[in-house]
């Protein structure tokens, strides 16, 4: 078995309005992905990922080249990154 990472994220640029979370939510739940985000204060979206570390890393690429098809990703920041024991959400959830 893989090891288990979590981490915390924060997408920069053109991210709100163009259903960014939910494709974020859509693309974790293909991954097999447990986390959550957000809409910010400042324009951003922000989350949580946790999964197998091979999988978190095709997520964070995606974060940062892909997202949502009307999105322009200017820069996707990964904070605190740590290996875990289970995953301490059940799914993944778009946070009001």
């Amino acid at each position: 078995m893989s090891k288990l990472v979590g981490l915390d994220f924060e997408v920069f640029g053109t991210v709100q309005g163009v259903f960014f979370r939910k494709h974020t939510q859509k693309k974790g739940q293909e991954l097999g992905l447990k986390g959550w985000c957000m809409n910010t204060d400042k324009g951003t979206v922000v989350g949580q990922l946790e999964g197998e570390e091979k999988k978190v890393e095709e997520m964070k690429h995606w974060l940062q080249q892909t997202g949502s098809p009307n999105s322009v990703i200017d820069k996707a920041i990964f904070q605190n990154e740590k290996e875990i024991t289970s995953p301490s959400f059940a799914s993944f959830e778009i946070r009001k």
